[in-house]
């Protein structure tokens, strides 16, 4: 899947109070790119979103680039996933992904130790199920659903999210945000996903896409059978994806 697309403009009044916000955010993007941290912890809990929003892009950005406490980013993303703001509940989901990549590939020493990389910390986690929720914006939703497929999860936080994207997969008015939680099912990988990405196959194109693509996460019956069907879709890039995907299966290309 894409990465995220940018927060949209802020709807906050314009004028004096905003003209310093700006320049606040301005400032705390300029501490990230120089690893002041506490200029950038402060900023966390700044009076105006776009400021808070700004401060935990510039943490993840400094914790990718030098050893900090390892439970100051998660926690500070797991208290933003809750913010009132609605662009910063959706600023730190995308920052969930983004910090989880960078997890993911340790350099220097935690490289050459080659330790494989922990499960997300559970209020992480828990903080973009509580996304997913009906009652979210759907933009924040979009991007929470994103997030939880780049997460690392364990026995217990998998089963929770499978099912929580499931329903979203299946039942979300918005096609953006049924597409995210289907491509999330396909890179977890999870067989408990397989029902809500074969419902996906059936979806509208947009959704049908990302669905094709998911399906070579199953090592399953049914998955290559939806493949076969899918040969047939009125779309040229579903038909395309079942077919390349068939042909890796049958082993026709390498």
């Amino acid at each position: 899947m894409a990465d995220p697309i940018p927060d949209p403009p802020s709807d906050h009044p314009t004028g004096p109070a905003a003209s310093v916000a700006r320049a606040d955010r301005e400032a705390v993007v300029l501490a990230g790119h120089r690893g002041d941290l506490v200029t950038v912890v402060d900023a966390l809990a700044a009076s105006e979103p776009p400021v808070r929003a700004a401060a935990l892009g510039a943490l993840v950005r400094i914790a990718a680039r030098a050893p900090i406490d390892p439970d100051v980013v998660p926690d500070a993303l797991a208290r933003a996933l809750a913010d009132p703001d609605p662009t910063v509940r959706r600023r730190a989901a995308a920052e969930v992904a983004r910090w989880a990549a960078t997890c993911s590939e340790p350099t220097g020493a935690e490289a050459a130790r080659s330790e494989p990389t922990g499960a997300a910390p559970t209020p992480v986690v828990d903080g973009l199920l509580g996304r997913l929720s009906d009652d979210e914006v759907d933009t924040v939703t979009e991007v929470a659903a994103f997030a939880c497929g780049e997460l690392a999860l364990d026995d217990r936080t998998r089963p929770l999210v499978v099912a929580a994207l499931d329903r979203l997969a299946r039942t979300h008015a918005d096609s953006l945000c049924r597409e995210a939680a289907v491509a999330a099912l396909g890179s977890i990988g999870d067989p408990a996903g397989l029902t809500a990405v074969l419902h996906g196959c059936s979806d509208r194109a947009t959704v049908r896409r990302r669905a094709v693509l998911a399906l070579a996460a199953f090592d399953d019956p049914a998955a290559t059978e939806a493949l076969r069907r899918l040969v047939a879709d009125r779309d040229l890039q579903v038909r395309q994806s079942a077919e390349e995907l068939l042909a890796i299966e049958s082993g026709e290309t390498t």
